[in-house]
C-alpha cells in the first residue's frame, strides 16, 4: 500500500502522459486544460487505492482510474455550461475560457476517451467495468436532471435531496472503489460492499462541499463561495433551514431563494445567517458524520486486514474534515 500522496503523484503522472497535442487544437486543448487544473483526485486515488487493497496493483488499475477521472471532469465541464459557472477550481470555466460549443464538443469527445481506456483491459474485466460505467454514467445524469429539476421547485423533500446528491456525486465515487475491486478480481461481495463504502462516503463528500459551498473559504475551496444561494438551488442547507423554520421565517427564506437581486453579496449573507440561527448548519454538519459512521460499518464486512480497514478509515476521516 502507497500513502494518498503517493498514489495522486503516480497517477498525476500518468495523467500527464495522457495529455495530448493532437489536432484540431480547439477540440484537445480544452481537454488537457481541465484535466490539469488540478483538484483533490479523490476518484481515480480511490480506485488505485482499492486494486491495492485486494491483493491487486495499482498500476493495474491506472487505466480505470483515468477514465473515472477524465468522465468526472467531463461532466464538469458540461455542469459548468448549465450552471453558467465562471471559476473552476479557482480558474476560469472551460466554456469562460473558450466559448460554450467548445466547451460541448470538448466534453463529447473526454466522454468517448472515457470510455476507450476500457479497450487496454481483458475482455471479462472490459466488460465489467464498461457495465458499471454505462449504469453510473446514466445515474450521474439522472441525478443533474433532478437537480435542474430543484431549482423551480417549492416542495422539494430532504428525501428527494439526498437521492439526488446520490446519484449526481456519490454513485461515481462508488464506481471508482469498484472498478479497482474488479481489476483486482476480487469477489463479487466484495465488489458491491466496496461500492456501497464509497457511495455512503460520497454523500458525505457532498454534504460537505454543500456546507463548504456556503461556509468555505474562498482562498481554499476553489469555487465561487455562495454560488448555491445564488443559483437558488435546494440544498440540505436551505431544506434543514425551511425545515426548523417558523411560518414567517419559512417565508422570507423561500421568498430570499426565489430572488435574483444585483446584491449577491447580501443575498448570501442572509442565506447563511438563515442556515446558522435555524439550526440548519449544524444539522448538515450532523448529517456529513451520519453517513460518514455508514461508510465505516461497510467497511467490516470486507474480506480485507484489518491495517486496510483503517487506512480507509483515515481516507474517509481527512476528506470530511477538507477545507477544499
Amino acid at each position: 500500500m502507497l500513502s494518498i500522496e503517493k498514489y495522486q503523484e503516480e497517477f498525476i503522472a500518468y495523467l500527464d502522459n495522457f495529455s495530448t497535442c493532437k489536432e484540431p487544437k480547439n477540440l484537445y486543448n480544452p481537454i488537457n486544460y481541465i484535466l490539469g487544473l488540478g483538484g483533490k483526485r479523490l476518484r481515480p486515488v480511490l480506485t488505485l487505492m482499492t486494486a491495492d487493497i485486494f491483493s491487486g496493483t495499482y498500476k493495474s488499475a491506472l487505466n480505470a482510474a483515468l477514465s473515472i477521472e477524465v468522465f468526472h471532469n467531463f461532466s464538469l465541464v458540461h455542469d459548468d455550461i448549465m450552471d453558467d459557472a465562471p471559476l473552476r477550481r479557482g480558474q476560469s470555466t472551460v466554456h469562460e475560457k473558450w466559448d460554450v460549443n467548445t466547451g460541448i464538443l470538448s466534453g463529447d469527445a473526454m466522454l468517448i476517451m472515457a470510455y476507450q481506456l476500457f479497450e487496454n483491459y481483458e475482455p471479462i474485466v472490459f466488460q465489467a467495468l464498461a457495465k458499471l460505467f454505462s449504469k453510473t454514467a446514466l445515474e450521474v445524469c439522472e441525478g443533474q436532471q433532478y437537480d435542474v429539476d430543484f431549482e423551480i421547485r417549492n416542495d422539494v423533500t430532504i428525501t428527494e435531496y439526498l437521492k439526488m446528491i446520490e446519484y449526481k456525486t456519490a454513485v461515481l465515487v462508488g464506481a471508482a472503489m469498484k472498478m479497482g475491486a474488479i481489476v483486482a478480481k476480487a469477489s463479487v461481495e466484495d465488489q458491491n460492499n466496496i461500492y456501497e463504502f464509497g457511495r455512503f462516503l460520497g454523500i458525505a463528500f457532498q454534504l460537505q462541499d454543500d456546507y463548504l459551498d456556503a461556509f468555505g473559504d474562498p482562498k481554499t475551496f476553489g469555487k465561487q463561495v455562495g454560488g448555491d444561494i445564488i443559483e437558488n438551488k435546494k440544498t440540505y442547507l436551505y431544506l434543514k433551514a425551511l425545515e426548523f423554520s417558523n411560518e414567517s421565517d419559512r417565508k422570507e427564506l423561500s421568498q430570499l431563494f426565489a430572488s435574483n437581486p444585483d446584491d449577491v453579496t447580501t443575498k448570501i449573507e442572509v442565506a447563511k445567517q438563515f442556515f446558522v440561527s435555524t439550526g440548519s448548519a449544524d444539522a448538515t454538519k450532523n448529517a456529513i458524520q451520519e453517513y460518514t459512521k455508514k461508510a465505516f460499518t461497510v467497511l467490516e464486512s470486507l474480506n480485507i486486514a484489518e491495517d486496510k480497514k483503517q487506512l480507509l478509515k483515515s481516507f474517509g476521516n481527512n476528506l470530511m474534515n477538507r477545507t477544499v
